[in-house]
């Protein structure tokens, strides 16, 4: 789907959502984005999840959404994205790691589990699972026992 046309054309028109001051049509049109893909969409994915400025909805989307298309080359931007503030986007992003399958994601994971609670820790020791990290489970299992 590298050179679809028809693709094109869609990737543009959800862009223009993307740009609109309405949160809600931001949150819809990355989703979109994500199922459409293209190179074009995951370059824009990637600049979501990391963009301080945008909603934390939209970044966490983002980020799920590069969990969809499973391309090695977002693994930077999720890394980074686990330090974004709220639960989506870290939890997100350590389920995308996880799907990308990306063993640059491995000490980022172990430091965000060790430092995790609750669903962004079980995220994040799923995505180690997926990694082959099984001994890291364990480990981790223990580190923040529920209050």
């Amino acid at each position: 789907m590298m050179d679809d046309p028809a693709n094109d054309i869609r990737v543009r028109a959800i862009l223009s959502e993307l740009r609109d001051v309405n949160k809600a049509r931001r949150r819809s049109a990355v989703m979109k984005l994500g199922m459409v893909g293209g190179e074009q969409a995951l370059r824009t994915l990637m600049r979501l999840v990391e963009n301080q400025q945008e909603d934390l909805i939209v970044r966490g989307r983002a980020a799920l959404m590069l969990g969809k298309l499973k391309d090695e080359r977002a693994v930077p931007h999720l890394i980074r994205a686990l330090d974004a503030p709220g639960f989506l986007t870290p939890y997100h992003a350590a389920q995308a790691l996880g799907k990308i399958g990306d063993p640059r994601a491995i000490t980022a994971l172990q430091n965000f589990a060790a430092g995790s609670r609750d669903k962004t820790r079980s995220a994040a020791v799923e995505a180690l699972r997926q990694l082959g990290q099984e001994a890291e489970f364990t480990a981790y299992d223990d580190v923040n026992p529920p209050i």
